[in-house]
């Protein structure tokens, strides 16, 4: 059952907080009512509901959220500061204009392709005693609420926010302390026990109303990234932005303060943060194929990268396997500054185009590691992006950005539609975490931004926390199947398989040695059977840090990932897919190794699983009737 939550305050000049934070606390603003005006937003009825609160006396916002008549954010600070103008106080309230929202959208990866947009937008204009303008756009739907700030221009740079989530003391919090490639452990505390601290913007709470998950949307150049800033002791968790100044040209619309909120299997199930993003930017988006990826640094190294022959055997193998990419990282190519890139053969320099054509003629296709540094420039770029499609290349994973800085951010601005008119999928390393980015340049298939399989510190109930915060907000490039790190990963071979379920990539690398994969053949041929596309996803059971069972569904196939922390146990999986007979073939643990086992259940019946300690399993359901005798194809 869902337990309390509160969080504090926005990200800015010290002395400005100090005085705001002071003077106008969040809990005063609550009992003040007589000397407030308040307006709501609300999708429907048992949707969150959201209360925008201006206290008549310091003239500041606050942001209320509830669900049912509980609780899910308690009287939150909204505001924020430019060079030329307060816009967390001393405001007045102008006018108030509503829209409906509805909106249908077809993604290329994700927990389902098909989306509907449906929410309540409310538009709240303010001004300062100065005359300055805020307007305030707060949206509503079934699994969220969000707000951003729109400024008409003229006011300067941006100095921070007043931002805040206000949480219970004593919620539970599941968070991940903040670091620039986004790849910190989660670990669960209470809101006000966790130690002061800069965390990631992707918190998760347990609060009366609901879990609620901090999130962002509709990030870009045009601003700075944003984390969580929290003292211990508080239930507070305030906006800091990574840039102290946020430079601005005209008019702003500031990305989207999000909070993904519903019972665990609603946050679980949510595209809101993707629902919030512009609309795609890409017309004919058909060249952009999500699949597994047999990917050969943690297989092979350097040593593999830097060797034609080792990349042909890949391809070998992936061709016999039906896996439609094989991704070569590091050490293919040096620097470009080796090369005569003016002379217009300075590709030929590498074996990639061999490696290529030789994929093609497998039906492979190759995906590519480029340091970002060889790529963060305009000139660099319009060496390589078209030279990668010439080759036939047909995605890209570029490394190493490690800032949520708006400078950083304008790269992303820029690389984006290039890529896309080179028809170059993209993979981010070392990067920011999915903001919408999917749903508006779908050619960005996964990104890292998670402590992944290439982690030795992953504990597994980081694990098991990860389905419930890195991987809602979108794609996530944890690279399961690495079963040669044997002592290096916390979990059993039966949860590894069932990692390729319970966690959604567009580009669904594999990590293992082919070696590997042949030692363990029912792990192979599960993993021969697993899309990077899905239909629809579904949390079957799960408690973050505990436990995460996901169903998946391609066609009219199911496919069940399960992850455990703990001790060893049976587990009892409700079987909640449609009705009717289904044939569950399940992988798990065994004394020798991992084996499989076959029953025919009801939909709503129970499956259970026996899980060894850290464990977890895989399966595979399908319509049953009579002279069916397996789902693989």
């Amino acid at each position: 059952m869902a337990v309390p939550i509160r969080t504090a305050v926005g990200a800015l000049c010290a002395g400005l907080l100090a005085t705001l934070f002071t003077t106008a606390p969040a809990r005063a603003e609550q009992d003040s009512g007589a000397h407030q005006r308040a307006w709501t937003v609300s999708a429907a009825a048992h949707a969150p509901r959201a209360q925008i609160s201006l206290d008549d006396t310091t003239g500041s916002l606050s942001l209320t959220v509830s669900r049912d008549g509980r609780t899910v954010l308690e009287p939150s600070p909204v505001g924020i500061v430019t060079e030329q103008a307060d816009l967390s106080q001393g405001l007045r309230f102008l006018h108030r204009k509503d829209r409906r929202i509805e909106e249908s959208y077809r993604a290329k990866s994700g927990k389902r392709l098909d989306r509907k947009v449906r929410m309540n937008e409310t538009r709240l204009s303010f001004a300062s005693a100065a005359g300055a303008r805020l307007d305030l756009v707060v949206r509503a739907s079934a699994d969220g609420v969000a707000y951003r700030y729109v400024l008409p221009g003229g006011y300067g740079d941006v100095l921070g926010e007043t931002s805040a989530f206000n949480l219970p003391p004593d919620a539970s919090a599941w968070l991940s302390t903040y670091r620039v490639d986004n790849e910190g452990q989660f670990v669960q505390y209470t809101a006000a026990s966790a130690p002061t601290a800069a965390y990631s913007e992707q918190a998760l709470f347990a609060t009366p109303g609901g879990y609620t998950l901090l999130a962002e949307s509709d990030l870009t150049g045009a601003y700075s990234g944003a984390r969580l800033a929290h003292t211990q002791g508080s239930g507070g968790y305030r906006i800091q932005l990574a840039d102290e100044r946020v430079r601005t040209d005209g008019r702003l619309a500031t990305p989207w303060r999000a909070m993904v909120t519903g019972d665990l299997a609603t946050v679980t199930r949510s595209t809101f943060t993707d629902d919030l993003a512009p609309a795609s930017a890409i017309a004919d988006p058909s060249w952009i194929r999500p699949g597994t990826v047999l990917w050969t640094w943690l297989a092979g190294g350097r040593e593999a990268g830097q060797s034609l022959a080792a990349q042909k055997a890949y391809v070998d193998y992936a061709a016999e396997r039906n896996w439609p990419y094989e991704a070569v990282d590091a050490g293919w190519y040096f620097r470009t500054d080796a090369w005569d890139t003016t002379d217009p053969d300075w590709q030929t320099n590498s074996w990639m185009p061999e490696l290529v054509e030789y994929a093609r003629a497998k039906g492979v296709g190759i995906i590519v590691w480029i340091h970002q540094r060889d790529l963060d420039t305009p000139e660099e770029r319009a060496q390589w992006l078209p030279t990668l499609e010439r080759w036939g290349v047909k995605g890209i994973k570029i490394d190493f950005m490690n800032s949520e800085a708006q400078s950083m951010l304008q790269w992303y601005d820029a690389i984006l539609p290039e890529t896309a008119a080179h028809h170059l999928m993209i993979d981010f390393h070392g990067s920011t975490i999915p903001k919408g980015i999917q749903r508006t340049w779908p050619q960005v298939m996964t990104l890292e931004g998670v402590g992944g399989e290439e982690k030795r510190t992953n504990t597994a109930a980081h694990l098991t926390t990860l389905p419930f915060t890195r991987n809602v907000i979108g794609s996530m490039d944890f690279t399961p199947g690495a079963f040669q790190r044997v002592g290096l990963r916390p979990n059993s071979d039966a949860a590894e398989v069932g990692l390729s379920v319970a966690y959604e990539s567009g580009l669904q690398m594999f990590a293992g040695t082919p070696g590997s994969y042949d030692e363990r053949p029912l792990a192979r041929a599960y993993f021969d059977q697993v899309p990077a596309a899905w239909d629809d996803t579904r949390l079957l059971a799960g408690q973050p840090g505990q436990e995460a069972v996901l169903a998946r569904r391609s066609g009219d196939r199911w496919f069940l990932g399960g992850v455990y922390a703990g001790a060893a146990r049976t587990a009892q999986v409700p079987l909640s897919l449609a009705p009717g007979r289904w044939l569950v073939e399940t992988i798990r643990d065994g004394a020798d190794g991992l084996v499989q086992d076959r029953q025919v259940l009801r939909g709503g019946d129970t499956l259970g699983v026996d899980v060894v300690g850290n464990g977890g399993f895989a399966a595979l359901a399908c319509p049953w009737r009579p002279g069916v005798t397996t789902c693989y194809r």
